[in-house]
């Protein structure tokens, strides 16, 4: 039988998957960031969009919502939140096609997606699987696709800095903290990348990123 990747789970730990929708509305500006990560993703009617590490599908809802004319696409690995986004999507009456899965190893074939999302993913990966995903990510990408990212980001004051010092232990955040996301985007062949905002949370500073891949 084929065993799940290990992954860190939403809020690191799985009892703390059932409070992930509240805790998120508490602690980010959730309904303001995803809105405008939506909005700078200019999805246009007739295209495949694909949420990569889609949660509970706050994120994959709000897409199909603004442009219910896209096919919508959810993945994440862990069953548990997979399951939430189901019950969330069935209320409310939407088509979305959710599939368990690694977002280092995309079950979609090259070019299948005009916009790919991943909104607090990157930061609950390792160095490297940060790389393999936004490889990944790149592939799966149309020439002329888009790839809209939010997560912590390098803090632009010192306050920021303070509290993105102590997040830092508790995930894989640290390379977002150097600021290395963009340099990750631009390896894996994005061109260009563009931090386009930065939000101040309670958690550290998250940035939206804009990486176009090349026609």
């Amino acid at each position: 039988m084929k065993k799940t990747p290990r992954y860190i789970p939403a809020f690191h730990f799985h009892w703390m998957t059932r409070w992930y929708d509240p805790m998120m509305q508490f602690l980010f500006h959730e309904e303001a960031l995803k809105t405008a990560l939506i909005t700078q993703g200019y999805i246009q009617s007739g295209q495949t969009v694909l949420d990569v590490g889609c949660g509970t599908g706050t994120l994959t809802l709000l897409i199909r919502q603004t442009q219910p004319e896209a096919a919508v696409y959810g993945l994440d690995v862990d069953p548990q939140v997979l399951d939430i986004a189901r019950k969330k999507v069935e209320q409310a009456g939407e088509i979305i096609i959710l599939r368990q899965g690694s977002a280092t190893c995309l079950p979609y074939p090259d070019e299948s997606f005009d916009r790919v999302f991943a909104s607090l993913l990157l930061h609950h990966l390792t160095k490297q699987d940060k790389q393999r995903m936004l490889k990944e990510a790149f592939r799966v990408l149309k020439p002329g696709g888009e790839l809209h990212v939010a997560d912590f980001g390098k803090p632009h004051d010192s306050v920021m800095w303070l509290i993105s010092w102590v997040v830092r232990w508790f995930e894989e955040v640290h390379d977002n903290i150097l600021g290395l996301l963009p340099i990750f985007m631009a390896d894996a062949g994005f061109n260009p990348v563009v931090e386009t905002t930065c939000y101040r949370t309670m958690l550290g500073p998250v940035a939206l990123y804009r990486a176009c891949k090349p026609m």
